[in-house]
């Protein structure tokens, strides 16, 4: 009976100070003139409200037009509508922060850290400065012929489907095509997800949910914790997911070592004229500076490879179709310029080279229209301000 006293009272008591932490904040805040929806002023759960309904991108515009261009979403948390803060807040020299957002991003151990969710800022700008080289123009064109593979997959596929006249789901395929790009790219293995049309291991469920955890625990981050631990316990939700990416990652990179084994017994012979992928050459860096570029540093970025260009890569391509098949002018000016180009020899038709794609204005037009109508990700990316 006493201890059942004992712990209600101490939950009163929390949500006293809650409460009045909550009320403190709003009436004495500094920022307290600024607008934004009334419950928004005292609670973050008005915010993640909406973004669990799974419209806050549609909800934030209507804000911005309804109070102007900057909005209070939570209790110190503010949408800018500011063109011209986005270097400021975002450009490569910004002393902004991540906010405790990212905190839900994370593992739980402080050693398990990713480039995007790393708030520490000097680690992550030297590990960025480390990295860049893999992601330059003349290195991504070096992976042309691994995206070319998928690509003739997908007409492959896509060819079959309209000779029986199927229906499908350019959303769902376009996800496929991404995953196995991103999959031969860093490894040189296709996932599978063009050849069997589906799910492959729980691969795409497994990040799906691991979105939606991180999304939704970010506004809550004292939380990730124990959530993390309880999920993972129970086997359900976004933190399973996480746990079998970075399993999957490991065991690509344990397979690689491997085949580099047998390679260097020469019991396997090695293409030498093969590209090298994202991988290799980051295996070759941890040999020649092991010190600089650690075993951890191969797991942190193969996994960050999956988690930041698949679906990226899948929403933006389903963004281009969606934008010209709902603009039919601008899908058949499209057209033209291919046709153009295809007429004068340019290209063969099959594959578009980066260079050639660089040439075509319209379609360079197309692709950045679309991405800024429909941004791959549709949620504020917090920074602190001080």
């Amino acid at each position: 009976m006493y201890l059942l006293l004992i712990l209600g009272g101490a939950l009163v008591a929390f949500a006293l100070a809650c409460l009045s932490s909550a009320v403190i904040t709003a009436v004495f805040s500094p920022l307290r003139s600024l607008p934004g929806p009334f419950w928004a002023r005292f609670t973050r759960l008005w915010y993640f409200k909406r973004v669990y309904e799974g419209h806050f991108e549609y909800d934030n515009i209507q804000l911005h037009r309804r109070y102007g261009r900057v909005v209070r979403i939570a209790p110190n948390m503010y949408s800018i509508d500011v063109p011209d803060a986005v270097g400021t807040v975002y450009g490569i020299a910004s002393k902004m922060p991540k906010s405790d957002w990212y905190e839900g991003w994370k593992h739980p151990s402080p050693d398990r850290w990713t480039l995007f969710p790393d708030r520490d800022i000097q680690r992550h700008a030297e590990t960025r400065r480390r990295f860049q080289g893999l992601y330059s123009m003349s290195s991504l064109v070096s992976y042309e012929s691994y995206v070319n593979e998928c690509t003739d997959i997908l007409q492959r596929r896509l060819s079959e489907f309209a000779r029986h006249g199927s229906i499908i789901d350019m959303t769902h395929w376009f996800q496929c095509y991404a995953f196995d790009v991103i999959g031969n790219i860093t490894y040189s293995k296709r996932f599978g997800f063009l050849d069997r049309g589906d799910d492959v291991d729980g691969i795409m469920r497994a990040l799906h949910g691991s979105m939606i955890y991180s999304t939704l625990v970010g506004i809550f981050p004292a939380l990730h914790k124990y959530l993390y631990q309880a999920m993972n316990k129970l086997n359900v939700g976004g933190a399973v997911g996480r746990t079998y990416l970075m399993k999957f990652v490991t065991e690509r990179i344990q397979q690689r070592r491997s085949e580099r084994g047998q390679y260097a017994d020469k019991s396997v012979s090695l293409d030498e004229d093969a590209p090298q992928d994202f991988l290799e050459k980051l295996m070759v860096q941890n040999e020649d500076n092991p010190q600089k570029v650690t075993s951890y540093h191969l797991f942190m970025m193969g996994l960050s490879n999956i988690i930041a260009g698949a679906d990226t890569t899948a929403i933006s391509l389903s963004a281009v179709l969606y934008h010209l098949i709902r603009n039919p002018d601008s899908l058949q000016k499209l057209r033209d310029e291919v046709q153009q180009r295809f007429s004068e020899g340019l290209f063969d038709g099959t594959h578009l080279t980066f260079k050639q794609s660089q040439e075509m204005p319209y379609l360079q037009a197309v692709i950045k229209e679309t991405l800024r109508l429909h941004a791959a990700t549709g949620l504020p990316l917090w920074r602190v301000v001080t």
